[in-house]
């Protein structure tokens, strides 16, 4: 048989999670092969890549669907569970569930917006080179990527966080050694960890860290709490790291104050994150190749 696109994939996956209780990816794999039926040759088909089997690509997509439509959620790195909107819907009793389905939910339009608003109508498309399509494809799947990286962080402990903050600033190039980086940011506060690091491995400066998981946005006032945390060590450098967001005026009040703060909301740590391949490794690269013209020369 042909193998199941992932929208044909999504009730299934979505059926399975009906007991309301914690599903493993290699439960939904397993449970996806018997449901369709799948041969042991066609469980095996690979991506032109060679990295990943082409179900297991497509359970996967259909997984990330489900979850930023708010039907599924993480509980774990490798699990999930059915939301109450999830359960809601399989009452329904729909006949499929797809895109055009998922778009009833707002978190899901947001997750598709950019693709959406940037999708080049047939006229435009016609126009872009291969290099071009090859670009959005990274594009979008880095910003998948970024969505769930951060999803795992969000639900990490704050132990793991502080372990977290120390490797991205080590790869980064600050804190010196490791062992100085961790008897620096070794204090665990609440729902994050504070202190100070090594701007260079000759530390010939150091800069005030800020490292927390918080649900809601930072407010200007906690950024001038940190502010005035920096005047009581003398210090003129800070990062302030959140798993959350800044509003607009924590941005523009650090902007105006003498001493230097780098904010780090969420979605730049992330994208730090995946810069300096810190909880994140590589499934697979293309090479574009062109004629070498050089070697063409008599």
């Amino acid at each position: 048989m042909t193998l199941p696109k992932y929208n044909k994939i999504m009730l299934p996956l979505l059926k399975l999670h009906s007991d309301q209780k914690d599903h493993s990816t290699e439960e939904s794999y397993n449970y996806i092969y018997d449901y369709f039926k799948l041969s042991e040759n066609e469980v095996k088909e690979m991506l032109v890549s060679g990295k990943q089997t082409i179900i297991n690509n497509r359970v996967g997509w259909a997984k990330t669907y489900l979850t930023k439509a708010g039907l599924l959620e993480k509980t774990d790195k490798a699990y999930s569970k059915i939301t109450k909107r999830g359960l809601d819907i399989l009452k329904e009793e729909p006949e499929e569930i797809d895109r055009a389905y998922l778009k009833r939910f707002p978190e899901f339009r947001k997750f598709i917006k950019r693709k959406e608003k940037n999708k080049p109508d047939s006229k435009t498309d016609e126009s872009n080179t291969p290099i071009d399509k090859l670009e959005d494809s990274y594009n979008e799947l880095r910003e998948n990527l970024a969505n769930e990286l951060l999803s795992v962080v969000k639900n990490s402990t704050p132990e793991f966080f502080e372990n977290l903050v120390i490797d991205l600033l080590l790869k980064m190039g600050y804190g010196g050694s490791r062992r100085d980086a961790a008897e620096a940011l070794g204090k665990v506060g609440d729902e994050g960890v504070d202190g100070v690091i090594k701007e260079d491995k000759l530390g010939l400066d150091v800069i005030y860290i800020q490292a927390k998981k918080w649900e809601g946005s930072v407010g200007r006032p906690d950024i001038q709490k940190f502010v005035g945390a920096l005047e009581g060590q003398k210090a003129n450098k800070g990062i302030f790291i959140t798993t959350s967001s800044f509003p607009s005026s924590a941005f523009e009040y650090v902007s105006k104050i003498s001493k230097k703060v780098v904010l780090i909301d969420g979605e730049a740590l992330v994208n730090y994150m995946i810069d300096n391949d810190i909880g994140v490794t590589s499934e697979t690269a293309y090479q574009v190749k062109k004629i070498d013209s050089d070697y063409f020369v008599e």
